[in-house]
């Protein structure tokens, strides 16, 4: 019984403690889980500030950080992330890109001009030879080769 009561008399510690490793996974994960979690820490350091008993602050800070995990976190991740660019990059940009065919596009080499400015080397994407001066769609990218078609509207009927 000496000991349950040791540990109750310094519980303030056990939460300021766990508040704070809380906080330093929160600052290196940057998820809001563990700041919720924290939260609830703060809520059991209340509580045995205010004289309640270690069972009653455990259930409290254990209530505080599911509430706040399941109806404060959702809505601040959606407002954080609700700003992030959704526009394609890299790769996935040039995707669809139009351009034109410089030389000559086989299915062993070419090279094409697209929209962006960039002149890439190019094989056609199955669709036989591609004379200069057509139109063409990026259709896929595999590594430095851009592989064309024909525009819809240019093919030959």
């Amino acid at each position: 019984m000496d000991l349950l009561q040791n540990v109750a008399q310094w519980a303030w510690i056990g939460w300021l403690v766990l508040m704070l490793i809380f906080l330093v996974i929160e600052m290196l994960t940057l998820d809001l889980t563990f700041l919720m979690l924290s939260i609830g820490g703060l809520a059991g350091l209340g509580s045995d500030l205010l004289g309640a008993p270690l069972w009653l602050q455990v259930i409290l800070a254990a209530a505080v950080a599911a509430v706040l995990l399941l109806a404060l976190r959702p809505p601040l991740l959606k407002r954080l992330h609700r700003s992030s660019d959704s526009s394609p990059s890299n790769v996935d940009a040039l995707l669809g890109l139009e351009g034109r065919v410089l030389a000559t596009v086989s299915t062993f080499a070419g090279q094409v001009k697209l929209a962006n400015g960039d002149i890439w080397t190019a094989r056609s994407d199955g669709r036989g030879e591609i004379e200069p001066g057509t139109p063409v769609r990026v259709a896929r990218i595999d590594g430095a080769t851009a592989y064309v078609r024909p525009r819809p509207e240019e093919l030959p009927e």
